[in-house]
């Protein structure tokens, strides 16, 4: 890309190019969808990839984290605070618009290796005048509070006035829903200059939030070899043929979940001063070094396959700005920062499938998104109490105080209108947070966390599971009644699998945990009984209910049967797919009788057996697998993944390879159709396990990282590290041979199963370890 910001950028595996030729205004959808392709952020704020002269419609989004509010609105949603990048220009009457004038060209390209978007436009306007429009900009990784743009514009040809004005844009909404117009959340509270800045402060309608933004504007032109600042928000001038000028913004974002009311305008204009002397170029080396530390750890290279490569970096781009270092109040949304998909919900997707890429690679963010669930306790305390339960019930959806956040109507596939039970029903969720607690803890060994909240969440889901079974004396099984698996095509099952499995789980990890830290952590063990109320009975109870769970077997077909009376429902074996290897809805079906059949909306019994690989024996996950894939719509964004790694690992290469490309391009080619509503946070996790855990075969086996690799025959190898226990481990694996090189802080070394033996790994040595036969 030819620009005046060309020497910003790095090399062309971490660019993603936008280069379109455009005549008339853009389609919408298209247009929404690059927004969000293109979103930059930092964990603390996203910020949708958008034109700065606002075109047509143009869906702005710029989303803090936490930053909820209800008015106008069922449920309380992410909002859509005001929009610090609105920059336009006139040229003689006309706005320079991709929308509104002639384009000769247009690109423009995202920096995933350091957080920036460019672009570079000639735009035409009705006298035949050329002119030469650039950018840049970031959303500093380094001081999360902090933004930079600069813009350039040449006029090609003849002089033009042009009027230039720069704003932040406190006039926009949230988007509207099924039952909703568009809402605005936000009033304005405060307008005013602070010596050469510009301040701004609006507030939350219903929580009360204060956000603050502090301007810096500097205005240079050819030949003038200073940046000039300004408060000026309009500029009228007259540019000569060849002469540039160049606007440079930096500024600063506030809220009072961060600082006091009272001090937000002197913070908000203090660090903007201490930024606006550093300048463009300076914040830009910060940032860019900030984003090489998260790459270092973050980095998978795909020897063999570019184009994969890149598209699972992308994937990893947006798992990078989605997490917060700092912040343990605040998880990430199915949507991420990027869109009003979900109104910025979390629900399980975080505990299965974004955090274990923060497990990782970033363990200090991982502890941060459980440290959310922890500290909404009470809530989930108070809603298990509400629906006659003990110990938690997690929220189906949650945004900033734990309460139940689930809209009670939704759009089906189809378009039509359905009621949502989730809420009600689909109570794995309980058990999906603790093996997220779990996974941390046993990846970490975090004992600090383990006794400031694993522990306590880990007991207060098992009474939770304890209260929720019933017995059945016939069976002499305990059974759990009513509920709603990951398959939402199926309410109001008995036993589903998935759900009774979790939950055994759960119970019997508490006990073990219980176990562990009356041996050799009493002390914490007690303080954390005390608090709860624990009696010496309770976890004895938890194991005496895990060993006789319910688990529904279909011992003729030797599969794990979904829930008690799936078989039973009508076989439909899918057999039509779509251009993406996707199968489709028969056309003899209807969603409205879909919950009559077998078919399923998304991996549940497969699943299970992916999250516990060791418990199924070989017979059960091969034939379980056979006959789900044949079954399985994958009509979540979340489920091709899974089924991705399930196939790699039973020998079905072909269709494991066709799923991670399903999966891997979910947003990068909209194939759901919905990209324009936000990054599909769980595909992004799910992508990523599928090249780790699934092609490069890394599990946990016997409290060990395992490997036992099976890569697609075109890729030669592929690159990672994790970390583990305080240990770096890099990772380099082929089909026949895998390279370790591991480091840390201290002296010592760590265990590795790989190729079914166990190794020891010292620190700051390599070893290559061959695949015999």
């Amino acid at each position: 890309m030819k620009s005046k910001f060309s020497n910003y950028l790095s090399k062309k595996e971490w660019l993603l190019d936008e280069q379109d030729p455009i005549s008339g205004p853009p389609d919408k959808k298209e247009l929404n969808a690059k927004e969000t392709l293109f979103t930059l952020g930092n964990g603390y704020l996203g910020s949708r990839g958008i034109y700065e002269e606002i075109p047509e419609g143009t869906e702005q989004g710029t989303y803090l984290a936490g930053v909820y509010d209800a008015a106008a609105s069922m449920v309380p949603e992410l909002v859509n605070v005001p929009n610090p990048i609105d920059f336009r220009i006139i040229i003689e009457g006309e706005k320079l618009d991709i929308g509104r004038m002639d384009v000769i060209e247009n690109k423009r390209v995202l920096d995933m290796g350091k957080g920036l978007l460019v672009r570079r436009t000639i735009f035409s306007d009705t006298k035949k005048r050329r002119l030469l429009y650039e950018s840049a900009r970031f959303f500093s990784m380094h001081d999360k509070h902090i933004g930079a743009m600069c813009v350039s514009l040449k006029v090609l040809d003849e002089p033009a006035r042009i009027i230039v004005q720069d704003t932040v844009d406190d006039s926009v909404t949230n988007a509207g829903s099924l039952l909703e117009g568009r809402k605005r959340h936000t009033q304005l509270a405060d307008v005013s200059t602070v010596g050469d800045l510009n301040y701004m402060c609006v507030k939350t309608f219903t929580r009360k939030t204060w956000i603050a933004y502090a301007t810096y504007l500097a205005v240079a032109r050819s030949g003038i070899g200073k940046d000039t600042g300004t408060l000026n928000k309009i500029f009228n001038m007259l540019l000569k043929k060849g002469e540039t000028v160049r606007f440079t913004k930096i500024f600063s974002i506030h809220t009072s979940k961060d600082f006091p009311a009272k001090q937000l305008k002197k913070t908000a204009t203090k660090e903007l001063n201490r930024a606006k002397r550093l300048g463009f170029d300076e914040l830009f080396k910060r940032h860019e070094n900030a984003w090489k530390k998260r790459w270092e750890k973050s980095d998978v290279k795909i020897i063999g396959d570019n184009e994969a490569e890149k598209a699972l970096r992308f994937n990893i781009y947006h798992l990078i700005i989605s997490g917060n270092e700092n912040d343990e109040n605040i998880s990430i949304g199915a949507r991420t920062l990027s869109g009003h998909g979900y109104r910025g919900h979390i629900f399980w997707d975080t505990e299965l499938f974004v955090l274990p890429f923060f497990i990782y690679t970033n363990p200090k963010i991982a502890r941060n998104l459980l440290m959310y669930r922890f500290l909404r306790l009470n809530e989930a305390r108070r809603i298990a109490k509400e629906k006659g339960y003990r110990g938690v019930l997690f929220p189906w959806e949650s945004a900033d105080t734990g309460k139940e956040t689930t809209p009670p109507y939704a759009k089906n596939l189809d378009g039509s209108i359905i009621e949502i039970h989730t809420m009600d029903m689909e109570h794995h969720i309980v058990s999906d947070v603790a093996y997220g607690v779990f996974h941390y803890f046993e990846a970490t060994g975090d004992i600090d966390f383990m006794y400031k909240a694993g522990i306590e969440i880990m007991f207060e889901t098992a009474r939770f599971w304890a209260s929720r079974v019933t017995y059945n004396k016939k069976t002499e099984k305990y059974e759990i009644k009513n509920v709603i698996g990951p398959d939402e095509f199926h309410e109001g099952v008995d036993n589903n699998a998935y759900t009774n499995r979790m939950a055994g789980w759960n119970l019997r990890k508490a006990k073990e945990l219980h176990n562990l830290f009356e041996k050799k952590h009493p002390q914490i063990l007690r303080k954390i009984k005390e608090k709860i109320s624990l009696n010496k009975e309770e976890p004895d109870s938890w194991a005496h209910i895990a060993d006789r769970i319910r688990i529904p077997v279909s011992k003729s077909k030797g599969i794990i049967k979904e829930f008690d009376g799936y078989l039973k429902k009508r076989d439909v074996v899918l057999k039509t797919f779509n251009s993406y290897f996707m199968p489709v809805i028969p056309k003899d079906i209807s969603l409205s009788e879909i919950a009559k059949t077998q078919l399923v909306k998304q991996a549940d019994v497969v699943m299970l057996m992916y999250l516990f690989p060791e418990e199924f024996t070989t017979a059960q996950r091969v034939k379980s697998y056979v006959y789900y894939v044949t079954r399985t719509l994958h009509k979540s964004s979340l489920s091709p993944s899974i089924y991705s790694i399930f196939a790699s690992e039973t020998g079905d290469t072909t269709r494991g390879y066709a799923l991670f490309l399903f999966s891997l391009y979910a947003d990068l080619k909209n194939t759901h159709g919905n990209s324009a509503e936000g990054i599909h946070a769980a595909s992004l996790g799910g992508t990523w396990q599928a090249a780790i855990m699934g092609f490069a075969g890394f599990r946990i086996m016997d409290e060990m990282p395992s490997f036992e690799p099976r890569l697609p025959g075109h890729w030669r190898g592929i690159k990672f590290s994790i970390e583990w226990k305080e240990c770096i481990l890099r990772v380099s694996v082929s089909n026949k041979k895998i390279n370790f090189f591991a480091t840390a802080k201290k002296k010592g070394s760590i265990l590795v199963k790989c190729f079914n033996s166990v190794y020891m790994i010292r620190f700051n040595k390599n070893y290559t370890i061959r695949k015999n036969g």
